[in-house]
């Protein structure tokens, strides 16, 4: 057996060289899954730096040191990779944008077990220490979790919080597998793996990332602003690895949408900008962004700032459905939002074929049939006892 592998078998937690790594993924290649997670820092930064990557094998847990001078992270990418063993993450998306920005693939295949929990009603969005207290009986200490990850050698307290993370996890996956399979639900959760284990779930294209702005932008020509804009800032900050306000502040960028400057002068009166910016390659760039805005033909403008405007009177129509959409949730013990958003309820309401998931799949068979049902006024909600209940129209 490898000496480094009998060393870890002796009490070693935290693997630091390459060969501890390769060690501990081939014993685990032919397990039936591994629990994951990551510690990274990203307020400094555009990318998260990646800074302790937590396993769990179905006896063992480690820690693997990614800063390590005498590591090569190629063996935990492998393990990632190996289709035959199942990788399960508790609130999966950005621990599985880290491996995908380190390798352009995403871990497959891959388990959820927020996903899980919300099918198994737990809520809305069930933290690691509910699930861990609920279905492992164990207590998180969360006092290390805002703790400097980048700085070495890390603390016992800082390693012992870490493997918690992956040593419950085992637990809490078994036991929500178990309740999945015996309410015949586990295709459920698959359904959802689809969405996080999609390329395009990860890829940022810097022509959209202007519809995230929390703000309407009523006019063509404002939107072409907008998108040119947050498309050159969205560029910079990954050319330069600086968090995107750190380039220019989102209120900034929609000060000179609304009033485009001509010039650096007019720049540099834009409020959080100088001088010294304006007259920068920065500024110079903004103002080649400005002016590809404005010659964009109208017809090529934007159309739309991604957010659907209800059609008038159909706001008790929404209220009918959310009410019908917490009644179903309640009764069948599955997170409201897991079933539709408020905007898939929106579109419901102003359209039967709108192209929504809770018109699809199992969230059709639950609620949607329901939900058009509703519409078409051959169910009705009415109140027994304390309790909303849904029911046919005689007639109908």
């Amino acid at each position: 057996m490898h000496e480094d592998w009998i060393l870890y078998q002796l009490g070693m937690t935290l693997l630091t060289t390459t060969e501890e790594l390769a060690a501990f993924c081939a014993a685990q290649a032919d397990t039936d899954f591994v629990t994951v997670d990551t510690e990274f820092m990203r307020e400094r930064t555009y990318w998260p730096k990646l800074c302790l990557v937590q396993l769990g094998g179905p006896q063992d847990v480690v820690g693997v040191d990614p800063l390590a001078p005498d590591i090569n992270l190629q063996p935990l990418f492998d393990l990632m990779a190996n289709t035959r063993v199942l990788k399960v993450f508790h609130a999966a998306r950005q621990d599985v944008e880290i491996f995908y920005n380190l390798t352009g693939q995403i871990p497959q295949p891959m388990f959820d077990t927020q996903v899980a929990a919300m099918v198994c009603g737990f809520g809305e969005a069930a933290s690691y220490e509910t699930l861990a207290d609920k279905l492992a009986n164990a207590k998180i200490d969360k006092s290390s979790r805002f703790t400097d990850w980048t700085h070495r050698p890390l603390t016992e307290k800082q390693i012992d919080y870490a493997l918690g993370d992956v040593s419950h996890l085992r637990t809490v996956y078994v036991k929500l597998r178990d309740q999945l399979l015996k309410t015949n639900r586990i295709d459920w959760v698959q359904e959802e793996m689809e969405f996080l284990t999609s390329l395009s779930t990860y890829k940022i294209d810097p022509q959209e990332v202007w519809r995230r702005f929390k703000w309407r932008a009523d006019k063509p020509r404002l939107r072409a602003l907008l998108r040119e804009l947050a498309a050159w800032r969205e560029l910079e900050a990954q050319r330069i690895n600086v968090p995107r306000s750190r380039v220019v502040r989102d209120e900034a960028l929609m000060e000179i949408a609304h009033h485009p400057p001509a010039n650096a002068h007019d720049l540099s009166r834009i409020r959080g900008l100088n001088g010294g910016f304006a007259e920068s390659r920065q500024g110079r760039e903004i103002l080649e962004a400005v002016a590809r805005a404005l010659a964009v033909p109208h017809d090529e403008c934007p159309t739309g700032d991604g957010r659907r405007f209800m059609p008038p009177g159909l706001g008790p129509v929404m209220d009918l459905l959310k009410v019908m959409l917490k009644q179903i949730s309640e009764e069948h013990g599955v997170a409201a939002k897991l079933i539709a958003t408020t905007d898939e309820l929106e579109e419901i309401a102003a359209d039967d074929n709108a192209k929504v998931p809770a018109l699809h799949g199992w969230r059709r068979d639950l609620f949607g049939e329901q939900a058009l049902a509703l519409k078409r006024g051959e169910l009705a909600l009415s109140v027994k006892g304390k309790k909303v209940v849904v029911r046919p129209i005689a007639g109908s």
